[in-house]
């Protein structure tokens, strides 16, 4: 009787033991396929420039590296250029391949804080997450940036940046809460939108730039890799980026002309500092064509 006993009680353990192994694997399945189904969820630790767990090879610009933004016309390549800024949707992949081919490094310009309605992918952001039209800029109105839905759009973007073959994005309209945008955003709002920006662009091996957004730079610059300025000369604002120039790392600064002529005249007045300051300024038409002026 006893044995009999021992033997039943040897197969409940067992079926206990399988029972319990059945919703652990269960368990983690679950847990697993809800990581993957979140499309705003960060597939791997990764950090950026300067941090221990960066992705290998990640771009890493240092101060005072020459470049150059075109996003109209045929783009003009130099090898005396090292890096070129261009828009992700309207270069073919076979040009980026060039560019890596000839040696110079590719930041994808995108627009991550708005939708632009000329976009291929601008019906995929729901009606209630489009806010205020941005002034001057036909077809461009606000996004509620704490939006999952936005999010996913954004994170496929940062995919089709990796598939294209850019080193770094360059995600723009980043500082939404200090915009009459029709949402109520605050600055912790964006602060969290532009951590998840780095963090979904470090997570794919991509280099990230803080377009703008000068208020949140000392709070930000930990996280991005370098900075893209526009005007900070025009509005006396040049100061906020010196701490990425502290970090190692680049501040890329465009000031516009309305005359290409007026060029000469404002790099005699801004050049000298911006060389001293280490900041790779260059001149520009507000158009972004092929023509640059640089310091």
């Amino acid at each position: 009787m006893a044995a009999v006993i021992n033997i039943y009680e040897r197969i409940r353990s067992f079926r206990c033991f399988v029972v319990t192994c059945s919703y652990v694997v269960v368990l983690l399945t679950t847990c697993a396929s809800r990581a993957r189904a979140s499309p705003t969820t960060t597939r791997a630790t990764a950090g950026g420039c300067g941090s221990p767990n960066a992705a290998r090879n990640l771009f890493c610009p240092k101060p005072g590296l020459k470049w150059q933004i075109q996003f109209v016309g045929r783009l003009q390549v130099s090898a005396g250029i090292p890096m070129y800024d261009i828009d992700l949707f309207d270069t073919p992949k076979t040009t980026i391949a060039s560019l890596k081919k000839s040696k110079h490094f590719v930041v994808c310009y995108f627009s991550a804080g708005t939708r632009e309605d000329w976009r291929p992918d601008a019906n995929k952001f729901p009606a209630k997450t489009v806010g205020k039209p941005l002034p001057d800029w036909d077809g461009e109105r606000w996004l509620d940036i704490r939006s999952t839905l936005v999010r996913q759009v954004l994170a496929a973007r940062l995919d089709l940046a990796v598939r294209k073959g850019c080193h770094a994005v360059d995600p723009d309209n980043v500082d939404a809460f200090t915009n009459d945008s029709g949402f109520q955003l605050t600055a912790a709002d964006q602060l969290d939108f532009n951590r998840w920006i780095a963090r979904s662009a470090h997570s794919r091996g991509l280099s990230v730039g803080l377009k703008n957004d000068l208020r949140q730079v000392a709070a930000l610059v930990n996280d991005f890799d370098f900075a893209i300025n526009e005007q900070c000369n025009a509005y006396t604002e040049c100061y906020y980026l010196d701490p990425f120039i502290k970090k190692g790392k680049a501040v890329f600064n465009i000031e516009y002309v309305e005359r290409t002529s007026q060029a000469a005249q404002l790099a005699k007045r801004i050049c000298p500092t911006m060389t001293k300051k280490k900041f790779s300024t260059i001149i520009k038409s507000n158009d972004l064509n092929a023509w640059r002026y640089s310091c």
